[in-house]
């Protein structure tokens, strides 16, 4: 596993901030998520800098506003267990995901459980107080160097459950 980045702890505590609601609890079964079999996909665009990705609008029906990072917008569920936070940034400095990782992501690698890095992308998620957060930021060549990312935060005992959702997501995120 590679080192660990300085991002993951202030995307953890800026999406912990949401895991501190009244009643915030999982259900121990993932049968019991409350996740729709058919959660109605959509495409969301952020029309500044034109991050798409699928989303679950079943799912994430709540919108509480603007992004904490760049140009985007935050969703969350109903019942406020988990959180989507969906934003783009111009990369002014020419980093790579790399790069860009090892400026902003920060951390102990206990924290980490998945941590990937590419060329065009790096994905991370990690396990902190029995919630799951999942990171992944795609560098755009051809729109002036863009980066176009999605922040998730969801209870761990319903990991299973949340898999599919995660993996569409994540493989459906793009540029304009």
């Amino acid at each position: 596993m590679r080192p660990i980045m300085r991002l993951l702890p202030a995307a953890v505590a800026a999406l912990r901030l949401t895991a501190a609601q009244p009643g915030f609890s999982a259900p121990s079964e993932p049968e019991q998520t409350g996740l729709p079999a058919d959660p109605d996909w959509t495409i969301f665009v952020e029309p500044e800098l034109g991050t798409r990705i699928d989303v679950p609008r079943a799912v994430f029906s709540v919108d509480d506003g603007p992004s904490f990072r760049g140009a985007g917008q935050q969703f969350s569920t109903a019942d406020g267990r988990a959180v989507l936070s969906i934003y783009s940034q111009s990369n002014e400095r020419g980093d790579t995901p790399a790069s860009y990782r090892r400026k902003n992501f920060r951390g102990s690698r206990a924290a980490v459980d998945y941590d990937r890095v590419t060329r065009d992308f790096f994905a991370l998620a990690g396990t902190s107080d029995g919630i799951i957060y999942y990171s992944r930021c795609n560098f755009s060549r051809r729109d002036g160097g863009t980066i176009h990312c999605f922040d998730l935060k969801y209870p761990q005992r319903e990991k299973r459950a949340w898999d599919a959702i995660v993996t569409r997501m994540s493989l459906s995120l793009k540029g304009p």
